[in-house]
């Protein structure tokens, strides 16, 4: 991991096309901008976590739906 120090209103550039922009600094907070093509997709850390932890609840539900299907199908009403 590369570590940089950088002051409002600095950058750095990321393969030719892509910059990252010190925006602002308050207190905590640091915004930036970021300049990139289009075709890049750019998203937050905890969003990508999010969405994965959401998937695998659905696949554990859909295992369980699919369980619970196949016991009622082998059981049916005893």
């Amino acid at each position: 991991m590369l570590i940089l120090s950088r002051k409002r209103g600095q950058s750095i550039v990321i393969n030719q096309n892509i910059e990252i922009i010190i925006t602002s600094i308050e207190g905590e907070q640091v915004k930036i901008g970021i300049a990139a093509p289009r075709e890049y997709s750019i998203l937050r850390r905890e969003v990508i976590d999010d969405v994965k932890a959401s998937n695998q609840d659905a696949i554990s539900t859909k295992e369980e739906m699919e369980r619970l299907r196949n016991w009622v199908q082998r059981h049916g009403s005893e």
